[in-house]
């Protein structure tokens, strides 16, 4: 029932802003444009892209194991570990290599190993043991309990889909799901809720980036000094590429750069809905952003990843009862909208005390 007790609560929460918002803009109530078909997403950069997809683009296939297998004799050391572990050990999806085991609590099974037999990862690959992930999926540690399993249930019951065709771990994430059992989805919310956020993204406004090249949807910087006009994006790199991209340590952090301009444009989104175009992020996600109830913190995580639901959830292409409450709060939003939003917030500081 506490499910629903929520629901009914951030309804009327909602409600009322957009109620409020409506009588200064009533534009907000307007059809959002038309910028969301599949292979026309206004924001590619969120989703691992320089370009928009073409009509007919879906994720790149699969490798076909015809190269050389992981090194599986070469020991790797991150610093801050006295462990080590080989390159085939660090991408084994059915126990990655845990660097830092006592950073977190005893990982349950479908987090450290995942389900061999249905071909589930183990959630610790992507999201990391510290629940940290990295720009192209999630940070889930801290989030609450709540909110995983509802979102794990909606990749389940097919109300969550990416706005980018080509974003191939999304795919993964419907499948996993689709063979999870409760009881299993339940343990890996209960692990990374009892997690708390901290910061490990430095949001940098900037005119020029460095060059890169991507990796799987993430961003890596090129060696050397050679930069590029940043234009109309967020560029997320870690700031040591082979640490994050390589040996995948869950202490590597990353530089996020946006536009110039960006964080004093998205605070007065963020904080009072810009006239009208919007609604303050505090109204349900809490004053400080920290998350309220079910709903989770936005303060400090990656400004790709909320970029990414801000335009999925405009544009369709997620569902659910509790997205539903976001699409009148995102219906006016344009690409620069988004893009200022999500480098305030990510620019703000997370929460010190534990998970909710």
């Amino acid at each position: 029932m506490r499910n629903w007790t929520w629901v009914l609560a951030l309804t009327l929460i909602v409600a009322s802003a957009v109620f409020a918002a409506a009588i200064v803009a009533p534009t907000l109530f307007a059809k959002p444009p038309q910028q969301g078909q599949i292979g026309t997403a206004q924001v590619p950069w969120a989703y691992g892209y320089n370009t928009p997809a073409k009509a007919g683009d879906g994720p790149p296939a699969a490798g076909g194991g015809g190269g050389n297998p992981p090194d599986n004799v070469t020991q790797k050391h991150v610093d801050g570990s006295t462990l080590a572990f080989t390159q085939a050990q660090i991408g084994n999806g059915f126990g990655p290599a845990d660097w830092f085991p006592n950073d977190h609590p005893q990982m349950p099974d479908i987090v450290a190993h995942g389900k061999r037999a249905d071909m589930v990862t183990a959630c610790s690959l992507c999201h990391y043991p510290n629940g940290k992930g990295r720009a192209e999926n999630a940070g889930v540690a801290g989030l609450p309990y709540d909110y995983i399993v509802h979102t794990l249930n909606d990749f389940k019951n097919d109300a969550r889909k990416s706005g980018d065709p080509r974003k191939a771990n999304t795919n993964r994430m419907i499948g996993f799901t689709k063979v999870m059992t409760d009881d299993e989805i339940k343990a890996a919310a209960q692990y990374f809720s009892s997690m708390k956020w901290t910061p490990w993204i430095k949001v940098v406004e900037t005119s020029t980036v460095p060059k890169t090249r991507i990796a799987g949807g993430l961003y890596v910087a090129l060696e050397g000094n050679d930069k590029e006009p940043i234009g109309q994006r967020i560029i997320e790199v870690p700031v040591n590429g082979e640490a994050t991209e390589t040996l995948r340590d869950p202490h590597s952090p990353f530089t996020a750069y946006v536009p110039p301009g960006s964080l004093k444009k998205g605070k007065v989104l963020v904080t009072t809905g810009g006239g009208g175009k919007t609604i303050a992020c505090g109204a349900c996600h809490g004053a400080d952003l920290q998350g309220l109830g079910p709903l989770p913190g936005l303060a400090g995580r990656s400004p790709s990843y909320l970029a990414r639901q801000l335009y999925d959830i405009q544009n369709g292409f997620r569902h659910g009862s509790w997205t539903d409450l976001m699409k009148p709060v995102v219906a006016k939003l344009t690409p620069d909208d988004i893009i200022a939003i999500v480098a305030y917030v990510s620019s703000l500081p997370a929460a010190s005390e534990g998970a909710r």
